[in-house]
C-alpha cells in the first residue's frame, strides 16, 4: 500500500483545521506526528482514514481518491481518541462483534491480538470493568487483530504503565517489519523518537517540519 495526501485542506464552521498538508506514506514505516493539541493531528489522522471530506486536495491510497474513488482504505486499523466498547462484553467479544462486520479476522487472529497487547483472551470480565490501561490495551488490540496494511495509532501510550508501552514499541515494530505503514501521533518527544523513522510536526493544520528520528 502507498498513501499519498496531497495539497488536503479542511475547513469547518469557517476554521481550518488542515492546511495543505502534503505528505506520502511507504510501506515498512513508521511516521510520527508531534504537536500541541489542536494542531491537527487528529484530523490528519481522520483524514488519511477516510472519516474527513476534504474542502480541497485528497488522500490517494494506492492511487484510488478517498471519497471518490472509494470511501475507505482497504486494508486499516486505527486507534483515534479514546477506544469505546460494549461494556456489558469482554474484550474477546467485543471483537469478536467487530470482526464480524468484514469477516478478515477469526478467533485466532483476535486471541493473538489480545496476547501481543498483553490482555487475555479467556477473560470474562466486562468491558465496563476494565481499567482505563486495559481499555487502551483493547483498542491497540482491536486495530491490529485484522493484520491491516495500514495503522493509525493516536497517543497510544495514553494510560499505559511501562510493559504496555514497551508492548507498544514492540508492535510498532513488528507491523513495520511485515510491511505496514504506521502513522503514531505521541506527545510524549522521546517515546515518539523512539517510535517512529520519521517525525513530522504540526501547528495550526500544517506540516511545519520534517525530521529523522531514532525509530
Amino acid at each position: 500500500m502507498r498513501v499519498e495526501i496531497s495539497h488536503y485542506t479542511k475547513a469547518i464552521k469557517g476554521i481550518t483545521v488542515l492546511d495543505d498538508v502534503n505528505l506520502i506514506l511507504e510501506p515498512g514505516t513508521c511516521y510520527g506526528l508531534r504537536g500541541k493539541n489542536g494542531s491537527g493531528k487528529t484530523m490528519l489522522m481522520r483524514a488519511i482514514a477516510g472519516l474527513l471530506f476534504p474542502t480541497s486536495g485528497g488522500v490517494f491510497v494506492d492511487g484510488k481518491k478517498l471519497g471518490k474513488d472509494i470511501d475507505f482504505p482497504a486494508s486499516v486499523g486505527l486507534l483515534i481518541e479514546t477506544p469505546s466498547f460494549l461494556p456489558r462484553y469482554a474484550g474477546f467479544k467485543n471483537l469478536q462483534l467487530l470482526a464480524g462486520l468484514r469477516g478478515v479476522a477469526g478467533g485466532d487472529d483476535i486471541a493473538e491480538a489480545l496476547r501481543r497487547v498483553g490482555l487475555d483472551s479467556d477473560d470474562k470480565r466486562p468491558y465496563r470493568k476494565y481499567s482505563l490501561g486495559m481499555q487502551q490495551r483493547l483498542g491497540i488490540a482491536c486495530a491490529i487483530m485484522e493484520h491491516p496494511d495500514l495503522i493509525l495509532l493516536d497517543e497510544p501510550i495514553n494510560a499505559l504503565d511501562p510493559s504496555g508501552v514497551a508492548r507498544v514499541e514492540t508492535i510498532v515494530r513488528e507491523e513495520k517489519e511485515r510491511g505496514a505503514i504506521v502513522v503514531v501521533a505521541c506527545h510524549d518527544a522521546e517515546e515518539l523518537d523512539l517510535l517512529a523513522d520519521e517525525i513530522f510536526v504540526m501547528a495550526e493544520g500544517r506540516l511545519t517540519s520534517h525530521e529523522k528520528a531514532g525509530g
